[in-house]
């Protein structure tokens, strides 16, 4: 090829290399994964196992794709700042609700849920806000007491959910166990605890004892699992894809 002719073909070149660079930040951007919000603060009962909890779900995202933050800084719920989460977990949160939140940061979580905000709790997530009933029908119940940690036999009465569809029918483990002392009436309930196989003490509910469930409320989703009070909790395979399933529905991600 002469000189003459090396030109155009030189220049094509470059012109050609100079769109894809330019154009591949374009594509990167569009691939944002989504994101979720760890809430772990407490104002009563502080569980050794938030810590554990906090690096599974870590863990959990970077194996499914989606980002995590933690926190147990209040100030972190405000309109701005939650639009940019798919879910927000309370993880083992403890405490009055005036303990816990300002009236503003209540509001901006009220707002979050009305624009179709996901929220999953874990564990001692209904052992919290009892002065606020807004967010006891969000998490679908309220502790009263729980018997000494022991083995159970939880029974899976819905396997079509996402986080539940990997688990046996009956399901032993060993955790700390919620009686509740009010529960809303809307809930789909995943998981009933057998209250013939562990001693639930003088607080305990009869035979329709739910342990996880999820509803709609208020224009956003919710999901809660009792189960997780334990630090082992969060090295088990099973209980670890339990959670992922409620926080996949929490993010609005296949939902059923």
């Amino acid at each position: 090829m002469n000189k003459k002719n090396l030109r155009p073909a030189l220049l094509a070149l470059v012109l050609t290399w100079s769109g894809l660079l330019y154009a591949w930040p374009s594509r990167v951007a569009t691939h944002k994964q989504l994101k979720v919000l760890v809430f772990s603060k407490t104002a009563d009962y502080h569980h050794q196992s938030i810590a554990a909890g906090n690096i599974a779900i870590q863990k959990l995202g970077i194996e499914n794709h989606f980002d995590v933050d933690t926190t147990s800084d209040a100030s972190k719920f405000t309109q701005a700042n939650l639009k940019q989460y798919a879910a927000i977990i309370f993880l083992s949160t403890t405490g009055k609700a005036s303990a816990l939140f300002t009236e503003d940061e209540k509001t901006a979580l009220m707002q979050y849920i009305e624009h179709g905000g996901g929220y999953m709790g874990i564990h001692a997530a209904t052992d919290c806000c009892y002065d606020w009933q807004w967010y006891g029908n969000l998490s679908g119940a309220y502790f009263s007491a729980h018997p000494s940690q022991q083995e159970a036999v939880l029974d899976v009465v819905d396997s079509t959910n996402i986080a539940t569809r990997h688990l046996p029918r009956y399901w032993k483990r060993k955790d700390e166990w919620y009686n509740f002392k009010w529960m809303a009436n809307d809930l789909h309930v995943l998981i009933k605890i057998d209250e013939k196989s562990y001693d639930a003490g003088p607080a305990k509910m009869g035979d329709n004892h739910p342990m996880a469930w999820y509803h709609d409320y208020d224009g956003g989703r919710a999901f809660y699992t009792e189960l997780g009070h334990t630090d082992e909790s969060y090295t088990d395979p099973l209980y670890l894809k339990h959670i992922l399933g409620g926080i996949e529905y929490a993010m609005g991600k296949n939902i059923r």
